[in-house]
């Protein structure tokens, strides 16, 4: 099959509650925080969102798709499923050119982290890590991430077609 361009960009969005006795993991990192996110897995928002985005553009499906909330699945590292999600999506004939994602969090403090997350992501996907930038934002006191109450990621990413030149 013949991509007239050979890329392609896809997009993913996840949210969680924060709870208490949980640890807070994002981008693959543990952030020091007195909450974290409450999920069947570690719910690392941007990790997930991340990995929608790159089964979207893959045309694989989405998370929940591959990792049900199952006892397997239970308690699972989001950076894990990112690595099995980017060798389905190398074994689908792409690669990723960058990311651009972006939390929505009221706290904690995120940007001392920015670089250990986009590392952490980064090497599991095998690119250096300028490839994936991640922005914060707060949400101004409104909804339930300007109230304090969940943390949301968006994830965009951009892949070309493995071999170069638009063939799979």
């Amino acid at each position: 099959m013949k991509d007239d361009f050979g890329m392609r960009i896809g997009i993913g969005y996840d949210i969680h509650p924060l709870a208490g006795g949980r640890k807070l993991m994002l981008g693959g990192v543990e952030i020091e925080h007195e909450k974290g996110l409450s999920g069947h897995s570690d719910a690392d928002a941007l990790v997930h969102a991340f990995c929608d985005a790159l089964l979207g553009v893959s045309n694989l499906g989405d998370l929940g798709e591959h990792f049900p909330e199952t006892e397997e699945f239970e308690g699972a590292a989001g950076i894990d499923l990112l690595g099995r999600v980017a060798r389905l999506v190398a074994e689908a004939g792409w690669r990723l050119v960058n990311a651009d994602c972006i939390v929505h969090a009221e706290s904690p403090r995120l940007s001392p982290y920015r670089d250990r997350m986009a590392g952490a992501m980064a090497a599991v996907l095998d690119v250096p890590a300028d490839r994936v930038s991640i922005k914060f934002t707060r949400g101004e006191g409104m909804g339930p991430v300007g109230r304090g109450e969940a943390i949301a990621a968006r994830a965009v990413v951009l892949v070309t077609a493995a071999g170069g030149g638009g063939e799979r």
